[in-house]
Formats: C-alpha cells, sequence, structure tokens
C-alpha cells in the first residue's frame, strides 16, 4: 500500500474540527500543530484498518453486481431445440 498524504484544505478542515472537539467535548485548547500530529497518529495507526475495510466492502458489491450481471446473462439464454 502506497502513502497518501491529505491535501492542505483537507487538513485545516481536519485541525479546525479537531480543535473544536476537543474544546466543546473535552473543554481543553488544542493548538493546530497538535490536532496536526493527531491526525497523523490516526492516520497512521487506524488508517490502514479503515482503508482495508474499505477494500473489503467494495470488494462484496463487486462480487454481488458481478452475480447480478451472471444470472441476468442466465435469463437470456435461448432453449436448445
Amino acid at each position: 500500500m502506497s502513502k497518501t498524504s491529505l491535501s492542505r484544505e483537507d487538513t485545516d478542515r481536519l485541525v479546525a474540527k479537531i480543535k473544536t472537539y476537543f474544546n466543546t467535548e473535552l473543554d481543553q485548547e488544542i493548538g493546530g500543530f497538535e490536532a496536526e500530529f493527531l491526525i497523523e497518529f490516526f492516520a497512521k495507526e487506524i488508517g490502514p484498518s479503515f482503508y482495508n475495510q474499505g477494500l473489503s466492502d467494495a470488494q462484496t458489491i463487486f462480487s454481488e453486481k458481478t452475480d447480478e450481471v451472471y444470472y441476468s446473462l442466465q435469463e437470456l439464454e435461448k432453449p436448445l431445440a
């Protein structure tokens, strides 16, 4: 799996959300620098689990859709005389 990084816009949006969360839910101030470290930590530590789950979900959907196409093609078969 290749390393991916978030765009600056996405990072800034997440930093703002983390800062708001810490302030409202934990009654603690957190700086942007600390919030970015949290993002990096979560991306490294739990990101692969979400990534793998996404792949698994995509594989399931692909398999279901492939089965649908297979059955649709079977319905098009003409009876042999």
